[in-house]
This record gives structure tokens, sequence and C-alpha cells, in this order.
């Protein structure tokens, strides 16, 4: 199976502060962009910023393992040590977190470290990672 890659086109309130959370934050590489637009290497999948006027409001209509998630949301699968480097990166710079990191389905097939953050235009993001990434599908 080809291994491909995602590309992932969203609103942001500006470019500044979108580049301050993806690239400064998460250490996202910056790509193209104009005053308009920006792209970012968001783990390997492409991330292109647009900047609008009407960004939607939440909607908290998901349920998970008994926890409300904000939909739609985006994020990406990464590793352990990945997923704690982010972490402590959000903690020590005051993002508030939606949902504290957290293992969902603890002991049974699936389980996984979990966090949701909203970036600086009200985007939620998921920071995941798989105790058997064998089990990302199960």
């Amino acid at each position: 199976m080809m291994k491909t890659k995602f590309h992932y086109a969203f609103k942001v309130k500006d470019i500044e502060s979108t580049k301050r959370f993806y690239h400064d934050l998460l250490s996202c590489k910056l790509g193209r962009e104009t005053e308009h637009w920006v792209d970012f290497n968001f783990f390997g999948h492409q991330l292109s910023a647009h900047v609008s006027g009407k960004i939607p409001a939440l909607d908290y209509c998901g349920m998970v393992d008994g926890v409300q998630v904000p939909i739609p949301h985006f994020g990406c699968i990464i590793s352990a040590d990945a997923f704690e480097k982010i972490a402590q990166k959000l903690k020590e710079n005051e993002v508030k977190f939606i949902i504290e990191p957290q293992i969902r389905y603890a002991g049974k097939t699936g389980e996984q470290k979990i966090m949701f953050v909203l970036d600086f235009s009200n985007n939620p993001l998921e920071f995941k990672c798989f105790k058997n990434e064998e089990e990302i599908f199960k």
C-alpha cells in the first residue's frame, strides 16, 4: 500500500498568531506563505491556514469514551515521546487544554493517550498516541 500524506486547508483569524502556534509552539516547519495563507509541515502532512473573518463556532457534539469532544477537529497520531514533548511545551506556554492529557480506553484494545487544545484561532486539535500502534483501527 502506498504511503500517503493528507492536505488540510482551514480557517484562521490571522497569519502571525497562526505562525506562533504551529511554528513556534508545535515546531511545524513553515512552507509557502502570502499575506492571506501559510502552509506548515504538520508532522509530515500539509496544513494550509487561510485567513477568514468567518470562523465557525465550536460544537461539542462528539462523545468518545464518556468525554465530549469538539466536532469537527483535526490532529495527528504521534509517538509517545512526541506526545509528552508537545504536552510539556503547551503547558509551559500556558495554552489551555480543552481536554487535559489523559488515557482513553485504559486496559482495552485501542488504549491511547489524548489531549485537545485550541489553536489561537479557536480551531480544535487532538493529539494522540497509541499504546500499541497496531490497534489504531481496531
